[in-house]
Parts: C-alpha cells; sequence; structure tokens
C-alpha cells in the first residue's frame, strides 16, 4: 500500500515537471520569435545623432508590420550612434536601399521602436549590412518645452484679454454705442451709400476704358491726333505757316514803326508834308481857298451844261440821252 502512495506521488511529480518543461519550452520559443532567434535573419544598419532611450531589442517595423529587433547599439562619436537591426531574411525582396528610417514610440507612452517607411523613388533591394539613411525625430524634451512655451503664451493672451474685458465693461461710452438703437440703421446707411459710391466708380472705370479705347483704336478728336499720322502733319503746317505770318506780322509791325518815328520826326523837326499840313496855317488856308474855288468851279459847270440843255442846237441830243436813259432804267426793272 505505501509502494503505491509512492508511485502515484512519483507519478504526479513527472506530470508537474513535464508541463513545467512544457511550458518553458513554449515561452523560449515565444520569446526567440519575437527576438528572431529562431529562422534566418539578416542585418541592416542606421545612424542617428539621439536614439532618445532607444534599446537593443526593440521592435523593429516596415511599414506598420514587425519585421525584426534591435540587436546592438554602437556609438561611433559625440554626433553619431549606429543602430544595427536584425531583421527576417523574407523582408528583403520588399525593403529598398533608400527606405527611411526613424525612431517613434509604440504607442503613447510605450517603448521606443524603429519605424522602416519605403521611399516614393526607386532604388535597388537592400542586401546584409547596408546601412539605411536615418530620419532626425521630433525630441519629446523640445515637444514639451514647445508646449510650455505656448501655454505661458496662452496664459499671457488670456490676461491682456481678460483685462480688455474689464476695460470694455468699465467703459460707459461703448455701452452707450452698442445699446443705440439707431446705430444698424446707421450702419445700414453707410454700408448703403459705399455700394452706390463703389458703383459709381465702377461705372467710371468702365467709361475710362471705353474712352482709352476708342482712343487706341483712333476713335473722336482725341483718337485721331494720336493716332492720325496725316493729321500730325497737317497739325505741324498749320503751326509753321501760323509762325511764318507771325513772323511776318513782326516785320510789318517793325516797319510801321519806323515810318510812325520817321513822321513824328518830321513833325516834330518841321519837315516834310504832315508837318506842313499840321502847324503851317497858311497852307490850311490856300487849301481851303482851292477847295472853294473848285465848288465854284463845279456849280460854274453845272450851269454851263444846264444852259446848254436847253440850247436849241443840242436840245434834241440831251433828249435823245434822257430817252435812253429812262429805257435802261425799265428795262434794268424788268429783269429784276
Amino acid at each position: 500500500m505505501r509502494m503505491g502512495k509512492n508511485s502515484i506521488n512519483n507519478a504526479k511529480v513527472g506530470v508537474f515537471v513535464l508541463a513545467g518543461l512544457g511550458f518553458l519550452i513554449g515561452l523560449l520559443y515565444m520569446i526567440g520569435r519575437t527576438e528572431n532567434l529562431f529562422g534566418s535573419n539578416f542585418e541592416l544598419r542606421t545612424r542617428f545623432g539621439n536614439v532618445q532611450g532607444l534599446r537593443s531589442g526593440n521592435n523593429v517595423r516596415y511599414a506598420g508590420i514587425q519585421v525584426g529587433t534591435v540587436r546592438r547599439i554602437n556609438i561611433l562619436s559625440d554626433t553619431s550612434i549606429e543602430v544595427i537591426m536584425l531583421i527576417g531574411t523574407k523582408m528583403k525582396k520588399f525593403i529598398r536601399k533608400n527606405a527611411i528610417v526613424a525612431i517613434g514610440t509604440d504607442g503613447l507612452m510605450g517603448n521606443k521602436v524603429i519605424n522602416i517607411s519605403p521611399s516614393k523613388e526607386p532604388a535597388g533591394l537592400v542586401e546584409a549590412g547596408d546601412i539605411l539613411p536615418g530620419k532626425k525625430a521630433v525630441n519629446t524634451d523640445d515637444i514639451l518645452q514647445t508646449l510650455s512655451k505656448t501655454n505661458n503664451d496662452a496664459a499671457v493672451i488670456a490676461a491682456e484679454l481678460k483685462n480688455t474685458m474689464q476695460r470694455i465693461n468699465s467703459s460707459s461710452a461703448i455701452w452707450k454705442v452698442l445699446n443705440d438703437n439707431t446705430l444698424p440703421q446707421n450702419l445700414r446707411a453707410s454700408l448703403a451709400n459705399v455700394r452706390s459710391a463703389t458703383s459709381k466708380a465702377n461705372d467710371m472705370v468702365t467709361n475710362l476704358n471705353t474712352m482709352i479705347n476708342d482712343v487706341k483704336n483712333g476713335k473722336g478728336s482725341l483718337g485721331a491726333i494720336l493716332t492720325d499720322s496725316s493729321f500730325a502733319k497737317n497739325l505741324n503746317e498749320a503751326i509753321e505757316k501760323i509762325k511764318s505770318v507771325g513772323d511776318d506780322a513782326d516785320t510789318l509791325a517793325a516797319e510801321l514803326n519806323t515810318v510812325v518815328k520817321n513822321i513824328q520826326n518830321d513833325v516834330n523837326n518841321g519837315k516834310g508834308p504832315v508837318n506842313a499840313f499840321l502847324k503851317d496855317s497858311s497852307m490850311v488856308t490856300n487849301i481851303n481857298k482851292s477847295l472853294d474855288n473848285i465848288q465854284k468851279g463845279t456849280d460854274g459847270f453845272n450851269q454851263v451844261m444846264e444852259a446848254l440843255k436847253h440850247n436849241f442846237l443840242l436840245r434834241g441830243y440831251f433828249r435823245k440821252l434822257e430817252k435812253q436813259k429812262q429805257k435802261e432804267t425799265k428795262q434794268s426793272a424788268t429783269s429784276q
């Protein structure tokens, strides 16, 4: 009976040990699968100035798909850190040499991961040991500093807005304007005036454009002046003629001025017929006598002609002339 009890206990212990070994083997398999310990892999490299807390064992993703892990991180210099990635061999036919490598975060506050993004430009497929170009990642500390500065600026703006609202609330003039019932009506009237002025300005601009187009097309007097070459030629000729007439007028005025000066000199110096006519009284008397004699001679001649008309020798001649004169007068009146 005791031997049977020991056998049962040994069997239980054996089952427990076998279960523990199976669990351990499964756990090791899962860890190895995650770390790519089982299966063929190849290495890819990239370089950053700051890995931002990246560690060996962090995941590597291609287009969001888990493809490997970070194997090792080497410091090359004070400005360059090399990251060696262990990638599954099956990804060789997808990843190209110009793929971009960047450091990201698994979730909002999760572990760091390597993200490989395909490039839009064509390139050859990667080979083991290739160095892919790295993209500078946004530093969380820089983001926090920027957010802190933005928060401070927002606080200042809020304080200024608060002061402005307090001033508005304490200003009776502003509230008086806001409570004025006629203000909307006045604003509408002002807007109507602005629209009217804008419409008139548009009409004015349209008319000006029409006038300019007419001038360009040679329409109207101004267009003829600006576009008609013959008109410009005639205008130049007219200007030349006016200039010539002006020169002739200047010459004539100069000659008249000379004549007047000569006459004035003759009058002042007692020379010439003008002086004699204006200043010699005896000459004036003789001229008057001559005019009287001419008048008397004309009267005597008229009397002689009248006497000749009544002379019986010439009476027929003068009657004939009188009849001829009357006949001509009648003919002229009839023709009119």
